[in-house]
């Protein structure tokens, strides 16, 4: 009987325990379905990223061109160069997988790739490592560098593939361009100029894959794709053939003479479209090397521009109908009514000229005349209604607007001669505009077009007029002063010799952060406003330069040699010396094509020939298709075969030497101005494309 009641008790104690055990079960079963997380787990993330796979798409950036379809920045395969240095990587002693012979190793690196020899040496010495890579030099290499390290047949020797943004023309157009790189998340970014500006359209969709998989980890059906979508190409206004032109001026400068910077931008005289810019200091945005300040001086540099806004205060007065060429005052000096004395740059002036006269001689007494005449409302409305002091709204990132300051007399006196005020390149080269345009001016832009990724023109930059700020009578007044400025003035140092030019030159103090101005005599900011051919231009030039060391000779002669060459290259040049068009030819686009025809085809045409490396078909070629050239002008085709030969480069041009060095990429100087005397490189020699050309120019 005890039992089958211990039995009975049993079964009553397994019902209890069964029973709590059920509802405890329930109640987690309840938690876990009313509830998003369960031991911080979401529960829905965790099986969806159990059962899904996602995979991103990256998209590829768009290329930005020049006007006529040249690459400017592109995006390329890049390697980085590594070295297997673990032994445990060979399993065949006739197959080495690993570093064997290190001093050969380091030795046959440090020749290609520019390498001091012992940091290599080091590197494969490394202790305990598995592999190793070589800094700066062993990185972003390419293609062809990759081939050339590959010849060499070293053991251990490998590349990890990556992507990059490539810049052919290296420091050409930087600071227009910009520069765009990867970011932490492997997303090409960019971080100036064009690259910034345009980033959202540059850099198109992302897409990706998305598909199921099974407890096993193998895919499920058919995935789902959304495809990427290829960022959209940007073609700008420059014209690469100017931009080399002004490229050189820069590089002349530089190799003549000292200064703190340089700029210098050339627009179409008759659209606004900037069709070069270049600047000292720039820098490569390959390797972001000279980096040192990201502002674009045609956008961010503000300054007082000195005698070029004499074009503009001289204006205002014919605008109100306040101005009389013929009337005459007392140049030399002038006493404002607080004691201010304003003087001309040579202190005497030239006795009581005329107003007109007083314009080619660039008097300040002259344009405070005018100004106080006219009142500095009416002076500083003027300059406004010409865009001083705001921003003109071009493409381009972090444009400033300069100051306008005209309350008392003294700072009317000064505005009228450009001091006192601050503006930017690219807004006077916006104003000199009404000068071309029969009163009327004219916004500047810096992009041509925009294309998606279907060749569907999604933006078109065009000429956009913003109201006439003048009569075309006092346009052709202003012509015709500028005019006699160069041909008739003080200035003959800036008359080119094979088109008519109009200009103004400029010369101001630079303010001091302790208050007045500079002392010294190169303290100055001096600069040069053109437009040429002077009786119906083409082009708008205007060129600034800070403490430069050699007087303004040394601007003349590189900034009317940059016209000179404008000219022949857009034959603009004066009827007299105008080439006949049948001595014209009109190049085609030569890249991919047969290196034997090609040459052929060219030397039949009466054009010299310069091939670059041994190979058999052309990879680039300057100048660029669609360019016009005279028969006897050299063209340079590059071809895929990087072992290159020293050419005579005697009574060459700059501009040539240039175009033979960026085409190969080899570094360069110049001494001197002129054609080329001499080369450290004997002709016919074997070019050590980490070496630096140095070339002499002589006038001779």
């Amino acid at each position: 009987m005890k039992k089958k009641r211990l039995k009975i008790k049993i079964s009553k104690l397994f019902i209890i325990i069964f029973f709590f055990a059920f509802m405890a079960a329930i109640i987690k079963l309840s938690y876990v379905t009313m509830s998003k997380k369960v031991d911080n787990i979401d529960l829905k993330e965790f099986a969806n990223n159990r059962n899904t796979v996602k995979k991103t798409l990256y998209a590829s950036r768009g290329n930005i061109y020049d006007v006529n379809g040249e690459a400017i920045a592109q995006n390329v395969n890049s390697y980085t160069l590594i070295a297997y240095l673990a032994e445990s990587r060979t399993t065949d002693p006739e197959n080495p997988q690993h570093v064997v012979d290190k001093e050969r190793t380091a030795k046959a690196l440090s020749e290609v790739l520019g390498l001091d020899y012992k940091y290599a040496l080091k590197r494969l010495n490394t202790e305990g490592a598995y592999q190793v890579e070589f800094g700066t030099k062993g990185s972003n290499l390419s293609e062809n560098k990759k081939v050339e390290i590959e010849a060499l047949a070293l053991p251990g020797i490998d590349f990890i593939e990556g992507n990059k943004r490539y810049y052919k023309n290296s420091k050409m157009a930087s600071y227009i361009v910009g520069y765009a790189k990867e970011n932490d998340q492997g997303e090409i970014v960019g971080e100036m100029g064009v690259e910034s500006y345009y980033n959202e359209e540059l850099k198109g969709k992302d897409g990706y894959t998305e598909y199921q998989k099974d407890a096993y980890g193998y895919q499920m059906g058919e995935p789902y794709v959304i495809n990427p979508v290829k960022g959209n190409d940007i073609y700008l206004t420059l014209d690469s053939q100017i931009q080399l032109i002004l490229e050189d001026a820069v590089y002349s400068l530089e190799q003549n003479g000292k200064f703190s910077w340089f700029n210098i931008a050339v627009m179409d005289a008759k659209t606004g479209a900037i069709v070069g810019s270049s600047s000292s200091p720039n820098f490569n945005p390959n390797t972001l090397e000279g980096l040192t300040n990201y502002v674009n001086p045609l956008i961010g540099y503000t300054y007082e521009p000195g005698s070029t806004m004499k074009i503009f205060s001289w204006l205002a007065s014919m605008e109100n109908d306040k101005y009389k060429g013929d009337d005459k005052f007392l140049s030399g000096k002038k006493t404002l009514k607080d004691g201010t004395v304003i003087s001309d740059f040579n202190r005497k002036g030239w006795g009581n000229i005329t107003y007109d006269t007083g314009f080619v001689y660039s008097s300040n007494v002259g344009a405070t005349n005018l100004a106080l005449n006219l009142g500095g409302a009416k002076l500083r409305d003027y300059y406004e209604s010409l865009g001083f002091g705001k921003k003109t709204g071009i493409e381009l990132p972090a444009e400033e607007s300069g100051f306008l300051r005209l309350k008392y007399e003294s700072e009317v006196a000064s505005a009228s001669f450009g001091q006192g005020i601050t503006t930017t390149p690219i807004q006077t080269l916006q104003a000199l505009s009404i000068l071309t345009n029969e009163g009327i001016m004219l916004k500047p832009y810096i992009v041509a077009k925009i294309v998606d990724e279907n060749g569907k023109v999604v933006y078109k930059g065009e000429k956009k007029e913003l109201g006439r700020k003048a009569k075309a009578q006092n346009i052709k007044k202003m012509q015709e002063l500028m005019y006699n400025v160069v041909n008739k003035g003080l200035s003959p140092i800036w008359k080119p010799n094979n088109v008519t030019l109009a200009g103004k030159t400029g010369t101001a103090q630079i303010a001091s952060p302790n208050g007045g101005y500079l002392a010294g005599s190169i303290n100055y900011i001096r600069s040069f406003a053109g437009l040429f051919p002077a009786n119906d231009p083409e082009y708008i030039i205007y060129a600034s330069v800070k403490q430069l060391n050699t007087e303004a000779e040394g601007l003349a002669k590189v900034v009317v040699k940059a016209i000179e060459n404008i000219a022949n290259y857009a034959n603009i040049t004066d009827a007299e010396t105008k080439v006949d068009l049948d001595k014209l030819i009109t190049l085609s686009n030569y890249i991919s094509s047969d290196l034997k025809t090609t040459k052929e085809e060219l030397e039949k045409n009466k054009l010299q020939v310069i091939v670059l490396g041994s190979g058999k078909s052309v990879i680039n070629q300057y100048p660029l298709s669609k360019t016009t050239v005279i028969k006897g002008s050299k063209v340079f085709l590059l071809t895929e075969n990087n072992d290159y030969i020293m050419p005579d480069m005697t009574k060459w041009s700059s501009s040539e030497v240039m175009s033979f060095c960026n085409l190969i990429g080899l570094k360069y100087t110049f001494k001197g101005y002129g054609t080329v005397l001499s080369t450290n490189v004997s002709p016919n020699t074997k070019i050590n494309i980490n070496s630096t050309l140095e070339v002499t120019l002589s006038n001779e």
